[in-house]
């Protein structure tokens, strides 16, 4: 599952590869966690078991999306 969150004042957003057993319901709820304040960062572990964190108060938007298999690449 892919995790993309746009970051203020940035053109690129972050896109952070989760395991596909990933918690949906747990990712939404330490987001919310972040943007009302009860913590200042919003941190992920990706696939590979990297950490990143986002500063709560940069996050602009989260998509929290499937595996990045609707965006196809190419011509059909």
């Amino acid at each position: 599952m892919d995790v993309r969150i746009g970051v203020t004042h940035t053109p690129k957003e972050i896109t952070v590869e989760l395991d596909d057993s990933a918690d949906t319901a747990a990712i939404r709820a330490d987001v919310e966690a972040a943007l009302d304040g009860t913590s200042k960062l919003l941190w992920l572990t990706d696939v590979r078991g990297r950490q990143v964190g986002v500063p709560a108060d940069r996050i602009a938007y989260v998509d929290i999306g499937s595996d990045g298999s609707g965006n196809p690449v190419g011509f059909s």
